[in-house]
């Protein structure tokens, strides 16, 4: 028998106290410009070019010759290795311990740190620098975004909380859009600021993207309680707890047959759609030789279309059904990934990224809602969301892992695509499975 005693706290946490929501929000809008500036738009383009000498991105890394986008996509599928690996402990600490916000703070600094790092990252020689400024950066992002979700039951009531959410992720992407506007101002404006050095530009964006995450969090850091309200089992290490909830989890998919689907048809499709999101700027760069404010205004367009794309879908959804929209989400992926293996202008690359927009926002929005339909009523819904968030991390890992070792194999990131499709189609029978399941569960 556990027994669970309240531990102490500095206070009273007034729900629903605008100035708390706002500092809330306010994370969001600071560190969302590392998902935009440093790994969806500039940085792996920059990265491409200054990892090329004389038309060969081959590079030696421990005595082995790799492509230098084999080497990123593998050191991106690594952070997401540490993060599965620690989400656990992380989600265990922010239930059982009261210093959550000394633990988000934690790893905002070391993602803020990976971010400054990149900023002396000018050349192939120091390689390992730019490498290790990512790979932080990554798991201080990952990290600090377990405890800032805790906060949110905490800081608003049940009724309030899909709004607050909501406003958090708006002033994400407002924020992020602002900042890489800034950064590509200032890289179309080189020879008017004096400067001759190509690297410089996109370097000063990296800072400014350090500084702007290390700005406006102190928003947040400053009004956020110090210490919330949490409980502590008496017996037993609360720091395996987590680990403990994933078995449970793990134990009880065997008689969930239809969760089980879902689970195995989700990890297959995110593996593409993240592997997509993550290389997209590096593809543009190698396979199209866009120019790096090409690949910003097409990132730009992503965005906006991502946001008309999960509306789209929502309504699709409400008319055919959950698991058919996510049906027809990954067919279009398929269709995307056939025809990205034939790109061979801008214009194209454009078009391309349209479409993985539109269906981007989409299937994101609708795998959520899909796996919270699909959850038994057991009153643990912390722990399966846990468990889903665990998958996506690894699905992530072994897609980025995987591109990057077919990248290397062929020398071409074309034929990482094909890897795309294989995970695609597998995740398609999957959720044509899952149907014919439903459907004859209710002739039964």
């Amino acid at each position: 028998m556990v027994i669970l005693d309240e531990k102490t706290t500095e206070g009273p946490i007034s729900k629903n106290d605008p100035k708390t929501i706002w500092s809330w929000v306010m994370y969001d809008w600071a560190n969302s410009a590392y998902i935009l500036v440093i790994t969806s738009a500039i940085f792996p383009a920059y990265y491409n070019s200054v990892t090329r000498l004389n038309g060969s991105g081959t590079i030696e890394v421990f005595g082995i010759p790799m492509e230098n986008t084999a080497i990123y996509s593998i050191n991106m599928g690594l952070a997401f290795g540490i993060v599965a690996l620690i989400s656990p402990l992380l989600s265990s600490i922010s239930d059982y311990t009261g210093n959550q916000k000394w633990f988000m703070r934690m790893f905002c600094y070391l993602g803020v740190l990976g971010c400054l790092l990149l900023f002396w990252f000018d050349g192939r020689e120091q390689i390992n620098l730019g490498l290790t400024g990512v790979l932080l950066s990554t798991v201080g992002y990952s990290g600090s975004i377990v405890f800032y979700n805790s906060y949110l039951p905490l800081i608003a009531t049940e009724d309030r909380q899909d709004k607050v959410s909501a406003r958090g992720f708006s002033f994400g992407y407002l924020g992020s859009t602002i900042l890489l506007l800034i950064c590509l101002a200032l890289i179309l404006n080189q020879q008017a600021f004096g400067v001759t050095d190509n690297t410089f530009m996109p370097r000063l964006s990296f800072l400014l993207t350090g500084l702007w995450w290390l700005g406006f969090a102190q928003i947040t850091f400053s009004r956020l309680p110090n210490r919330i309200p949490t409980q502590t089992p008496a017996s037993g290490h609360y720091l395996l707890n987590g680990y403990r909830e994933l078995h449970k989890i793990w134990e009880r998919l065997k008689v969930e047959p239809r969760l089980r689907l879902f689970l195995l048809s989700f990890f297959f499709y995110i593996m593409g759609v993240q592997t997509v999101m993550f290389m997209a700027a590096s593809f543009g760069e190698k396979e199209i030789q866009l120019r790096m404010t090409q690949l910003i205004i097409t990132i730009l367009v992503l965005e906006y279309v991502g946001i008309a794309g999960a509306y789209l879908f929502a309504w699709l959804s409400k008319k055919v059904g959950n698991l058919r929209a996510l049906t027809a989400a990954v067919i279009l992926w398929i269709g995307i990934c056939l025809g990205a293996f034939y790109i061979a202008t801008p214009l194209h690359f454009y078009i391309a990224g349209g479409f993985i927009g539109l269906v981007m926002g989409g299937i994101q929005a609708l795998s959520r809602s899909t796996y919270s339909k699909l959850m038994p009523k057991t009153g643990n819904n912390a722990g399966y969301f846990s468990f889903y968030d665990v998958s996506e991390k690894v699905a992530m890992m072994c897609g980025l892992v995987i591109w990057g070792y077919m990248d290397n194999l062929t020398g071409s990131m074309r034929n990482s695509i094909v890897s795309l499709v294989v995970w695609f189609t597998i995740s398609l029978a999957l959720l044509l499975w899952l149907q014919r399941r439903y459907a004859e569960e209710k002739e039964s």
